[in-house]
C-alpha cells in the first residue's frame, strides 16, 4: 500500500446520487444552487483508501468480515501521534456513525425523566436526539462577541443545578460556530459536571480540522480516571477522511459499568459491529493518509481566508466566526438583510445552498449562514462574488 502523498483532487459530485449536489431540489426546491451545506467534501478520498477498498473489493467475495486488530491500533496510534491522547483498546466500542453514537449514549446514560442540555448555537441533530429519545431538553446560549463565542461558566452551573441537568451532547470542536475550546475551558467545564453529576457525550467529530490551535479531547484530561463515571467521547474518520458513506464511528466509554450497559443496548439492537468497508476504510486511512489531510486542510483554510479577507473588504459591517476549528464558516448577514429576507438573499440572489442559522437555533442566528469550505475555489468566489455584487 502506498502512502498518500497526493493534492487533494476536486469531484463534479452531479449524478452520482450524493446529498449535498443531488438533493438540491429535494431540500431547496431548486436544483440548480451551488452546495455548500451538508458537512462532507468534494475532493476525493485519499488515494491509500481507494485502494484498499479495490483490493477487499477484487478479492471477489464481499462476506462476514472479522475486524483485525490493526484496525483498532490504527486509530490509537493516530489518537496518541496527532492529538496526545493515550486510547485503551478496551475503552473502544462501535457505532454506525457519531450521531448514532450519542443517540445510543441517551439511551444507555438518562432515563426519560432527565434534563439534557445542549450548548446553542449547534450541530441541530442534537436537539433531535434528545426530543426523539423522549428526554427534556436544556438550551444552554453560549455568548457571542462579534462572532467569537464562548461559555459563561457561572451561568451554566447555575443553569445545571436550577434544571437539574443529568447529561450534556458537547460539541468539540463546535459546529457551526467553529471554536476549539481552551483546555482551561474544558476544565472548568468537566469540574462543574463532575460537582453536579452531569454525564458529558463530546462530539469530537472535527477533532482533526484545527487552525493555529491545539484541540484538546476530552479523554485526555481523563488520564487519572476522574472522569471516568461522567464521560464518554465519540469520534470518528468519516469528516476527517471524507469517508461518511462508510459508516464507521469510535465510541469511547472509559467506566466499566457504562460500557456494560452500552454492551446490553447494542446487543438487544443486534448492532454491535459495522460493515467490512468501514472498518477497511479507517484503518487505511489512519494508516496512511495524513499527508492528505495536511493538503486538503491548506486547501480549506485558503478558502477560508479568501472569504474573510473578501467579505470583510467590501462589507464593512459583516461579521465573520474565526475559523479555529470544522471546515465550516459561520457568518453573519444581519446587518444587510433581514431574517424575513434571507431565502430569498441566499437561494434566488446569490444561488447557493447553505445551512440555515436557525437550524442550529440559538439567539441571533436567523441571520446567519453556515458555509461548507471543504471544494474548490471556484465554488467559493462564485458565491463570494454574488454576496458582494448584492450588499456592497
Amino acid at each position: 500500500m502506498t502512502d498518500c502523498i497526493e493534492k487533494p483532487k476536486y469531484i463534479d459530485r452531479r449524478n452520482s446520487d450524493c446529498i449535498k449536489w443531488d438533493g438540491l431540489e429535494e431540500k431547496f426546491g431548486d436544483g440548480n444552487l451551488v452546495a455548500l451545506w451538508v458537512a462532507d467534501m468534494d475532493f476525493a478520498v485519499p488515494e491509500c483508501v481507494q485502494e484498499a477498498l479495490h483490493e477487499y473489493v477484487n478479492k471477489g467475495v464481499i462476506g462476514y468480515y472479522n475486524v483485525p486488530d490493526e484496525y483498532f491500533q490504527a486509530f490509537i496510534n493516530w489518537e496518541k501521534e496527532r492529538h496526545s491522547v493515550d486510547v485503551d483498546r478496551e475503552i473502544i466500542r462501535f457505532s454506525p456513525g457519531v450521531v448514532a453514537g450519542f443517540n445510543w449514549l441517551l439511551r444507555v446514560v438518562t432515563v426519560p425523566t432527565d434534563n439534557v442540555l445542549v450548548m446553542t448555537p449547534v450541530y441541530y441533530p442534537f436537539y433531535d436526539a434528545v426530543e426523539n429519545n423522549g428526554r427534556k431538553l436544556t438550551e444552554f446560549s453560549l455568548d457571542n462577541n462579534s462572532g467569537r463565542y464562548s461559555i459563561d461558566f457561572d451561568k451554566l452551573e447555575k443553569t445545571i443545578v436550577k434544571e437539574d441537568v443529568r447529561c450534556m451532547i458537547f460539541c468539540s470542536p463546535h459546529n457551526p460556530i467553529g471554536r476549539v475550546w481552551e483546555r482551561e475551558e474544558l476544565e472548568q467545564l468537566m469540574e462543574i459536571c463532575s460537582m453536579h453529576g452531569v454525564f458529558v457525550i463530546s462530539d469530537e467529530i472535527h477533532q482533526d480540522f484545527v487552525y493555529d490551535k491545539e484541540f484538546t479531547s476530552l479523554l485526555s484530561l481523563n488520564e487519572d480516571g476522574r472522569y471516568n463515571e461522567i464521560l464518554a467521547v465519540i469520534t470518528a474518520p468519516s469528516k476527517t477522511f471524507n469517508i461518511a458513506g462508510a459508516q464507521n464511528s469510535f465510541v469511547m466509554i472509559p467506566d466499566e459499568e457504562v460500557r456494560r450497559r452500552w454492551d446490553s443496548f447494542t446487543e438487544s439492537i443486534r448492532v454491535t459491529s459495522g460493515n467490512s468497508f468501514g472498518y477497511i476504510a479507517a484503518r487505511a486511512a489512519y494508516e496512511s493518509g495524513a499527508p492528505w489531510l495536511d493538503g486538503v486542510k491548506q486547501e480549506i483554510y485558503g478558502n477560508y481566508n479568501y472569504v474573510k479577507e473578501t467579505l470583510e473588504g467590501a462589507l464593512s459591517e459583516i461579521v465573520i466566526a474565526p475559523l479555529e476549528g470544522t471546515y465550516l464558516m459561520w457568518i453573519d448577514l444581519g446587518a444587510y438583510v433581514k431574517p424575513e429576507e434571507m431565502k430569498d438573499f441566499v437561494q434566488d440572489r446569490c444561488r447557493m445552498a447553505v445551512d440555515y442559522g436557525d437550524w442550529f437555533r440559538g439567539m441571533g442566528t436567523e441571520t446567519c449562514i453556515r458555509v461548507n469550505l471543504a471544494t474548490r475555489r471556484e465554488n467559493i468566489e462564485e458565491v463570494v462574488e454574488r454576496i458582494v455584487a448584492n450588499l456592497a
